[in-house]
């Protein structure tokens, strides 16, 4: 399969379960469908396609990285398809913790959408907002109906 193709599949794979999380976070789908740890696995398989072809050369890029090397194998369209889906399925991944994480704390679905949009966006920002979120819940808990409560 090509670069081009597999740079175009890696998002449309993961969309799905960024919209369940963000537009219908309380809704029992929702909550069976982000359980899984598998929802990442197609972000993952294209990510898999685009590497294996060149395994040897990633490998050597990765198993001893220098700046050039890792700018060098990014530089071709496998590299940049295989870097894409490396971000989309762990930005997912991250963003499924989050979510799951923030449903078990009771923290309010509208505080998390802004966050797992950023997760999608930038991803370690998103963790990082993540974690000012918890920061922040430790001393006040927005609760589902939008009240606050002490944790």
């Amino acid at each position: 399969m090509s670069p081009e193709i597999l740079f175009t599949l890696a998002f449309p794979l993961a969309a799905p379960f960024w919209a369940l999380m963000i537009l219908a976070p309380t809704w029992r789908v929702t909550e069976r469908v982000i359980a899984s740890p598998l929802i990442a696995v197609p972000p993952a398989l294209v990510y898999a396609l685009a590497v294996l072809p060149g395994f040897a050369t990633v490998f050597a890029a990765v198993a001893n990285p220098t700046a050039a090397g890792v700018a060098a194998l990014l530089a071709t369209p496998a590299g940049v398809a295989a870097g894409w889906a490396h971000f989309i399925a762990f930005d997912l991944f991250v963003g499924r913790w989050a979510y799951l994480d923030a449903r078990e704390r009771g923290i309010h679905p509208l505080v998390m959408a802004p966050v797992l949009v950023l997760t999608i966006l930038l991803g370690p920002l998103g963790f990082l907002a993540y974690l000012a979120v918890l920061a922040t819940a430790r001393r006040t808990v927005l609760t589902r109906d939008g009240a606050e409560a002490s944790p």
